[in-house]
């Protein structure tokens, strides 16, 4: 198979992450017999540096016309200042609504080797296997924004067709998974909840009756999280809440570095990043976790390229990694040296070789 892949190392551990990420693919490439073409375009706050905009006409053109987008982080300090007129983010807010990429998946599984790596129980977090499905393009992110010297304001706008499309997606993928879907809102307070859970109920009435729907507020959601997580199989949620409580589900595996995700669309394109974000304070000292990069990786084989024995093969290889004590610091090394994020990305590539 032929495959043309748009890599966006962005920035601050991005770059670092992603070359372990395409490592990986040219040897999924090798292994398997494909021929993947990875070209670099600047994004991000390099782009803002180089092109005085964070999603240049270029670096669009390439993401629309690849087969799929890797993408490392994006942001930092040097661009964050209140009145920079352009900010890191803006592009890939851009990137996603250019893409329709509107549904984001962010698997979260506890691995037996790394049950320790969690600051939680074992018995609370063994077995963890979950799904969160965020939508993307809607919601706070994407509303009108006002700021004066007195006030500032975010509005909040979902349509019937956003939460429909969204919902169908989540649903869809429980019915490959435990069939059992949790949908969660701040009805009790929110108008745009209250429309939410009024769709979500609709949809899953007509269409997907087979699977056992559950609604909780997103401050329950965020509880019981911790306290049950094994309850859970597949999430849907908005926007906002989505970005908070993936972050918070990524202390369950051990490390928000562990942490894949894919956003996706209708059509072919997908986005696929590791869920942590640019982390300045420890760029270029060599430390980054690069999994969460490797299984993005792993989820564009998947998706995208309907690679599904190379992708299993790529999460092998990760797995087969974590059984040999291979950890970055992020995770939990009680007392043993930590791996570089270079030694982390070796040793994946070198069980993906050998197995060939």
């Amino acid at each position: 198979m032929k495959a043309a892949i748009t890599v966006l190392p962005g920035d601050g551990i991005g770059p670092e992450v992603i070359v372990q990420a395409s490592a990986c693919l040219h040897g999924i490439a090798e292994r398997f017999h494909h021929e993947f073409t990875l070209t670099e375009f600047p994004f991000g706050g390099a782009a803002i540096d180089s092109h005085a905009d964070p999603l240049p006409d270029s670096t669009l053109k390439a993401c629309r016309e690849a087969d799929a987008i890797l993408l490392g982080a994006v942001g930092g300090p040097k661009w964050s200042v209140s009145q920079a007129p352009v900010r890191p983010e803006q592009g890939l807010l851009r990137l996603r609504r250019e893409l329709g990429a509107f549904a984001n998946l962010r698997p979260v599984a506890v691995h037996p080797a790394l049950v320790d790596a969690s600051t939680l129980k074992r018995e609370v977090i063994e077995g963890v296997d979950l799904v969160f499905v965020r939508e993307l393009t809607g919601g706070i992110y994407f509303g009108e924004k006002r700021r004066d010297a007195r006030s500032a304001s975010d509005l909040c706008t979902y349509t019937v067709a956003e939460v429909e499309r969204i919902v169908r997606v989540a649903a869809q993928l429980a019915r490959t998974r435990r069939r059992h879907l949790t949908s969660i809102d701040k009805s009790n307070v929110l108008e745009t909840s209250r429309l939410w859970r009024e769709v979500t109920e609709r949809v899953m009435a007509q269409e997907f009756p087979d699977i056992t729907l559950e609604h909780m507020l997103v401050d329950s959601a965020a509880m019981h999280l911790l306290r049950r997580p094994r309850d859970f199989d597949v999430l849907v949620t908005e926007n906002m809440f989505g970005d908070i409580l993936t972050d918070e589900a990524a202390m369950l595996a051990g490390s928000l570095g562990l942490l894949p995700s894919a956003s996706l669309g209708h059509g072919r394109h997908g986005i696929y990043e590791p869920v942590h974000g640019s982390a300045p304070d420890i760029a270029g000292r060599g430390i980054a976790n690069p999994y969460g990069a490797i299984l993005s990786a792993a989820m564009l084989l998947r998706h995208s390229l309907k690679l599904e024995a190379e992708a299993t093969a790529l999460e092998a290889a990760v797995h087969a990694a974590f059984e040999a004590g291979v950890r970055t610091a992020d995770m939990s090394c009680a007392g043993k040296s930590a791996a570089t994020t270079a030694a982390a990305g070796a040793a994946v590539l070198s069980t993906l070789r050998r197995r060939g």
